[in-house]
């Protein structure tokens, strides 16, 4: 009987093998692509449904926050959502405003620069739910991470739910924020009365 049992399982595997390597080629849905998708299908389809030509690592769960910074250059203040939000100009979702709560103090909000922002924004467009997002900011000597949560519509903008944590310098704090994407395509931080 265990012949048997052996030379059936030898035999399914003698079928199946011609399969396995087409099979094993593209790595699961649910699984990192290691620079697969780099590779094959360099359009990173968003949160809001945009494509972009780069995730600045996003989708390994860690944002390339040099990257980030040369993208995003000399752009500075409200110009910012402006000129990554529309046609080719948009290489980075950035978030705008103030996103850290009074919990977590005025010093910390404006110790984040806009590369810590563009790092925020494209981890709330790119960044699949409750998987973690960090980078550390060599100025500052703080470490962020963003985690992305769940999606919500308000006043028919999409939405996400976050955390937000900042460590590092005697700081160690964690806060939910919400956000939403605005029509000039910056992520902006959700107020209740919108």
């Amino acid at each position: 009987m265990k012949t048997a049992n052996l030379l059936i399982g030898l035999g399914l595997c003698a079928m199946l093998m011609p399969l396995a390597p087409e099979t094993w080629a593209n790595p699961p849905s649910w699984a990192p692509a290691h620079g697969w998708r780099k590779k094959n299908d360099p359009e990173y389809r968003g949160y809001t449904g945009r494509q972009w030509s780069d995730d600045y690592g996003v989708s390994t769960g860690r944002c390339n926050r040099e990257a980030v910074a040369t993208a995003l250059g000399g752009v500075i203040g409200g110009a910012l959502g402006s000129v990554v939000g529309k046609g080719d100009g948009r290489t980075v979702a950035i978030i705008v405003g103030s996103v850290l709560g009074a919990a977590i103090g005025n010093r910390i909000g404006r110790d984040l620069d806009n590369a810590d922002r563009g790092c925020l924004g494209h981890a709330l467009e790119l960044g699949e739910a409750n998987r973690p997002v960090t980078w550390l900011n060599p100025d500052n000597g703080l470490n962020y991470t963003v985690t992305p949560l769940d999606g919500f519509s308000a006043d028919g903008y999409k939405c996400r739910n976050y955390t937000l944590g900042i460590r590092g310098k005697g700081v160690n704090e964690s806060k939910k924020e919400r956000a939403c994407l605005a029509s000039d395509g910056a992520w902006q931080p959700y107020h209740s009365e919108r």
